[in-house]
């Protein structure tokens, strides 16, 4: 069975500038929290999936990885290194452990299972702890994104509706979208990645349907084709995400919000696309959810 999307994990530069403009562009977003190895995030809840503001806290506190482990504080660090946005894709898992297993034998790069804990803060000011099992996988294709499933150990800790209430009608991850010069190249990873024989393949690139939301992988041409000016495609020297669309309730709120803040926008069929450029690295464009 295919994987869904989880989270988007976009390394930025100063978590407290990120927060303030994911405010700004709508979005309710959580109380800050600390990670066991040197970083540190905001989330914005959607519906069974989220956003990961992620920043670094101190380079001495990563861990040395182990054998056959990916570091994720130290992948995030050399990214932030060079650019600002979406770093890691990540896919929903009930067996880390299994797709650890199933990555290996379709013959992708995967790593030793990580597991760590961290509190999370609730709405009503109390600490829960949470847990998560995450296999990662790598794409030699791809060197600046970074990939693995996330597995949830107190889910009932973690997801409050609180968080999921947004002034700009937030529903869900859409899509994601990677520029590529030969998307060809990701065909195989991307079919082991998300567990699927439905990768379809255009002139333009390649598009994957995973259980929640979609994956594009295309040619500057054609991003450049869908969103204008709001991706800088010649800044793209190798394969990195580059955008992603989020599922409003009601387009209107999302514009309002973008309007009361002063945020500038573009309306392109039946998008709102708001640059990289105001978005910390990547393109965020708001489509009402069909229901």
């Amino acid at each position: 069975m295919a994987r869904g999307i989880d989270h988007l994990v976009l390394a930025v530069h100063g978590l407290d500038r990120a927060r303030a403009v994911y405010e700004r562009l709508g979005f309710t977003v959580t109380p800050k929290a600390q990670h066991p190895f040197g970083t540190e995030n905001h989330l914005v809840q959607l519906d069974g999936c989220f956003l990961e503001l992620l920043g670094i806290i101190d380079p001495d506190l990563f861990p040395v990885p182990e054998p056959g482990q990916f570091s994720f504080p130290r992948f995030n660090f050399r990214f932030l290194e060079q650019f600002e946005g979406m770093s890691m894709l990540v896919l929903d898992s009930s067996d880390a452990a299994g797709d650890a297993k199933a990555f290996a034998e379709a013959g992708i790069q995967a790593y030793v299972p990580f597991a760590f804990g961290r509190d999370a803060k609730l709405p009503d000011g109390s600490l829960a702890r949470v847990g998560f099992t995450l296999a990662f996988a790598s794409d030699p294709s791809a060197p600046e994104a970074a990939f693995f499933t996330c597995q949830q150990r107190a889910p009932e800790h973690f997801w409050k509706p609180d968080y999921q209430r947004h002034a700009n009608t937030a529903k869900t991850v859409l899509e994601v979208v990677m520029v590529a010069d030969t998307p060809a190249d990701h065909h195989m990873f991307y079919e082991a990645f998300v567990g699927t024989r439905e990768v379809r393949a255009t002139s333009m690139g390649l598009t994957v349907e995973t259980a929640r939301g979609r994956i594009r992988i295309e040619t500057p041409a054609a991003v450049a084709a869908t969103w204008g000016d709001a991706v800088p495609v010649a800044d793209y020297r190798s394969p990195r995400f580059a955008a992603y669309v989020i599922g409003v309730e009601r387009l209107e709120a999302a514009a309002d919000c973008l309007e009361r803040a002063g945020i500038p926008f573009e309306r392109r069929g039946d998008r709102l696309i708001v640059p990289a450029s105001e978005t910390l690295g990547a393109a965020i464009a708001f489509e009402a959810v069909r229901t």
